[in-house]
């Protein structure tokens, strides 16, 4: 059974720094994409920045230049560095893994995390 979990969210001042991390209980499947999504009130889930199994790296405009996307994968774990947060990334964060099952891929996603920038 895989399980995903998020941990690293709180509250912060604008211009401050967080890290969430994401680990991902997989046994011996292989995981392709891992990803950091994230959803407020009202709005549609976005996606934050996505990292392959190759180490390539996807970033919403939004974050580009203050987050860092990182994964290791002895540990089947992702992490999200979050740097001169502002209050519109407030926001529930929310990692999704995608397993390779061999005949098809599958999507799991963690309870998510909350991050709140706020002075």
């Amino acid at each position: 059974q895989v399980q995903v979990e998020e941990s690293g969210g709180g509250s912060v001042e604008p211009g401050g720094s967080l890290r969430l991390s994401c680990a991902a209980s997989v046994g011996r499947l292989p995981i392709l994409n891992m990803g950091w999504y994230r959803q407020t009130p009202g709005k549609e889930r976005e996606l934050v920045a996505l990292i392959t199994s190759r180490g390539r790296t996807e970033y919403a405009d939004s974050v580009k230049a203050r987050f860092i996307i990182s994964r290791d994968n002895t540990k089947n774990s992702m992490y999200l560095q979050m740097n001169n947060l502002k209050p519109e990334d407030t926001a529930v964060y929310t990692c999704k893994v995608v397993v390779d099952h061999d005949v098809s891929y599958w999507d799991y996603w963690g309870q998510g995390t909350q991050v709140t920038v706020s002075s």
